[in-house]
């Protein structure tokens, strides 16, 4: 009897082929594109609005090495799972690392495997041997924090780069580029970007393409699409793989709906950072993970008037083992507004608290999820999740699928694009108005996105970073906040609230902190002379360096001069701390209090009209002759550059010099130490 595939007229070869393909539909249909079901597992399908079609990162093929490697080592993983891209991030906000994944995911549209990774988790050293990995590449986007300083999980890689040669780390055979995060508004803008490009080629590595340099005082989104929009094509060539991309988005996550009851309530984060009951059982060391829960002992309006609000918050951290010195920052992680959130919860249609995971569907990563998980949707978007930024345009492109009105997929395509329209439509739609995610989302009411992938889209909420305005000289045992009330309406009538000085006007009985040291610090020695200019908030850090050096004084030590700029608009109004410095000021621990009042008179008066004064000027100069120490806290954009201009005019005027030499001569108080800023924009 003849087989039925006989029967048919098919071959053997022919049924091999045929088994084939059924069992890749199969795999596919019930491993890769699971359907969304009750309990949730599985992702996403496509959604039924306009089209919108997401696959799931495709699993790894094994390399020679799969079951056989050292997973501390990002080569060994690289060659185990046979990815021949790394992309590192040197982050502090969560930008670069928002860049660094999306260039990961991006890859998979060129046939290419990224993995990306924090180079505090890895032996930076085996970069050498990636050379080792055939048609391999080095991604770097590397953020500059503070004055020209690496981030914090940039230090030890940075340090050991800049410090060896081409004998200790050769990287002949690497292939690398570089995009830099900076700000322009900063005296050393993208220092760290530059330098480590600089180095990899001095190693001997090769750079593939030009410098990526992002500017964020303008627009570092547009930077990094015009950046990678020719980084890739430089890349495939490089690699030999077509430069044409597929047109395919990627969901990086699962989601996993938990049924109620499912999960105790004492397994779901409720605003953990790290360690699961955390902010409930509270244990030392305190950090970045773990935040102290410090209670608010006082919290207090320093303005005596006027439609603005400046406060002072004195936090209780007498029960954690945490140290400061003055200068040094504290960092409160922040809650977005109920409101704001219950409102968007309406927009998505969703059950706000409903609990869910989302898992990285790339086993091989290192970040299983985007935000402590499980959890509920109300929580994540309360804690985790920045909802009051403005979203990026990767994150509008992917809105666009998940509408069926054509005008509101157009513009949100035309807004996630980087043609001149685009920019053009976005910086006036979306940066100009301010419009947040809920904005975006009350405005083209047809956009519905799920709430699982707009999670996965949202960055991850920041904590905040205050200069700390106490000396533990005299509060060893609390840490003082001086925070202006960030409060304004915007061009579609939208009121907007800062989401932490909002917070700290609703007078919170505890706030999640830790403190972060700081290099702007007093001279050792109190006999040192020093300058400070620091209007308004500006003022913070050198009220702890006033209680430091009023301490001293007291003991019976020798204190050098100690000059104060600062300012405000009126001084009925907003002149804080007042009593506090005129007392300083008759005590003697203040021994010139220059106060500039810019709006008391017809013409405005500021910190840099005050230094220029000839009497002043005069003595900056002959302070700064005699060791002492320049300091400068508060807007980098126009106040520390108006201060920085007034400063080398001063000492081209009293030192007889040129505008170059008084520029050096600046620098080199800077290199020794001795010129420092803590500025912001």
């Amino acid at each position: 009897m003849r087989s039925r595939s006989n029967m048919l007229g098919l071959s053997a070869f022919d049924c091999a082929i045929i088994g084939g393909v059924a069992g890749v539909c199969v795999y596919y249909f019930v491993f890769v594109r699971k359907p969304r079901n009750g309990n949730g597992s599985g992702l996403a399908p496509p959604s039924t609005l306009g089209q919108a079609s997401f696959q799931s990162i495709p699993p790894t093929s094994k390399g020679a090495a799969a079951d056989d490697y050292d997973e501390s080592s990002f080569i060994s993983k690289m060659q185990a799972k046979n990815r021949n891209i790394v992309v590192f991030y040197g982050s502090q906000t969560g930008t670069a690392e928002d860049f660094a994944t999306r260039l990961s995911k991006e890859a998979l549209r060129y046939g290419l495997r990224a993995m990306s990774c924090d180079p505090e988790e890895c032996d930076m050293k085996e970069l050498a041997h990636l050379a080792d990995i055939p048609n391999s590449l080095a991604i770097f986007c590397l953020a500059t924090y503070g004055e020209g300083d690496p981030t914090d999980n940039l230090q030890e890689f940075f340090t050991m780069l800049k410090d060896c040669d081409r004998n200790e780390l050769d990287l002949t055979g690497v292939n690398y580029c570089v995009f830099g995060l900076g700000n322009k508004t900063y005296e050393h803008y993208n220092a760290i970007g530059q330098l480590v490009d600089k180095k990899l080629e001095e190693l001997g590595a090769k750079r593939i393409y030009e410098l990526g340099l992002g500017d964020d005082d303008a627009n570092i989104e547009e930077d990094f699409n015009n950046w990678k929009e020719g980084m890739w094509p430089a890349a495939c060539q490089q690699l030999g793989v077509s430069a044409e991309a597929q047109d395919i988005k990627y969901r990086q996550y699962q989601l996993v709906n938990h049924e109620p009851g499912s999960v105790p309530p004492e397994k779901l984060y409720k605003g953990e950072i790290s360690r699961l009951g955390s902010l409930q059982r509270q244990r030392p060391p305190f950090d970045a993970k773990n935040p102290y829960m410090a209670a608010v002992t006082e919290n207090r309006e320093l303005h005596t008037g006027g439609d603005r609000s400046c406060l002072h918050l004195e936090l209780d951290i007498g029960d954690s083992r945490i140290r400061y010195e003055s200068g040094d920052h504290v960092a409160v992680y922040p809650v977005n507004r109920s409101e704001l959130v219950d409102k968007l919860g309406e927009l998505l249609q969703c059950d706000l608290d409903q609990p869910f995971s989302l898992n990285n569907v790339d086993d091989d990563s290192t970040k299983k999820h985007p935000f402590p998980c499980p959890t509920t949707y109300r929580i994540a978007f309360l804690h985790y999740l920045d909802i009051t930024a403005n979203p990026k345009t990767n994150l509008l492109n992917e809105l666009s699928d998940y509408t069926d009105n054509e005008e509101h997929k157009q513009m949100l395509k035309k807004m996630g694009s980087n043609t001149e329209e685009g920019k053009a439509l976005y910086h006036d739609w979306i940066i100009s108005a301010r419009r947040h995610i809920v904005a975006v989302l009350e405005d083209l009411d047809s956009v519905k996105p799920p709430p699982d992938h707009l999670c996965e889209l949202l960055p991850r909420l920041q904590a905040r970073y205050y200069s700390i305005a106490s000396s533990p000289k005299l509060h060893p045992k609390s840490v003082h906040v001086c925070a202006a009330v960030v409060r304004y309406t915007t061009s579609t009538n939208r009121l907007v609230l800062g989401v932490a000085t909002g917070e700290f006007a609703d007078k919170p009985a505890q706030l999640p902190v830790y403190v972060r040291r700081s290099q702007f610090r007093l001279p050792y020695k109190h006999q040192t002379p020093v300058i400070m200019v620091g209007p308004g908030t500006g003022f913070a850090p050198f009220r702890g360096f006033l209680q430091e050096r009023e301490w001293a004084k007291d003991q019976g030590k020798p204190v050098g001069k100690t000059i104060l700029y600062t300012g405000c608009r009126n001084r009925d109004i907003d002149y804080i701390y007042s009593q506090e410095l005129e007392a300083w000021k008759d005590k003697g621990v203040i021994t010139n209090l220059q106060v500039a009042f810019s709006r008391d008179q017809g013409e405005k008066v500021y910190v840099q009209h005050l230094m220029r004064r000839d009497e002043n000027s005069r003595e900056i100069w002959e302070v700064l002759e005699l060791g002492g120490h320049f300091y400068v806290c508060g807007d980098a954009k126009h106040m520390a550059r108006d201060v920085m201009a007034a400063l080398e005019e001063i000492v081209e005027k009293h030192g007889s010099k040129s505008r170059q030499e008084a520029q050096d001569y600046i620098k080199k108080l800077s290199n020794k130490g001795r010129y420092s800023a803590d500025v912001w924009s």
